[in-house]
């Protein structure tokens, strides 16, 4: 039995062609941040016949079985954010947006959860989940 089968098997989703595919590439891709419509391509350039409304159904399935993350990333051109999915693999990391490249960068950082943590406390609360996203651009070089 394949980690892929098994990972949707302890999901509680019975393991299909689609399930499968789409699962594997998330994977195996460079690209840790894809929107539906990436994984749709991506997906035809294997050869796979995979239509676009079933990639979205098993995006959803994913996230409501915590396999993948849904994020809503401004991408600075003014249009709607588009969703895009990561795998959920347990640790948690926070994000910068490049508004040039479009970019997504990843990041952990321990003073900056401790100082969340603080201010939460602060206000009488405790810190359920959170997710912090900055949108950056290169700095300008002096000179």
């Amino acid at each position: 039995m394949s980690e892929e089968t098994t990972e949707l098997r302890k999901a509680g989703l019975k393991v299909t062609h689609p399930r499968l595919q789409i699962l594997r590439l998330l994977e195996q891709t460079d690209q840790k941040h894809m929107t539906a419509d990436q994984i749709y391509r991506a997906l035809n350039d294997q050869g796979e016949d995979i239509g676009l409304a079933t990639v979205y159904r098993v995006l959803s399935q994913f996230e409501s079985a915590q396999l993948v993350r849904k994020h809503m990333f401004d991408d600075g051109s003014g249009r709607p954010a588009q969703a895009c999915y990561e795998l959920d693999e347990g640790e948690h990391h926070d994000h910068m947006v490049c508004m040039e490249t479009g970019e997504v960068i990843e990041f952990f950082d321990e003073a900056i959860e401790r100082r969340q943590e603080e201010i939460a406390h602060k206000h009488g609360y405790e810190i359920v989940d959170h997710s912090l996203v900055m949108y950056v651009r290169p700095r300008k070089s002096n000179g």
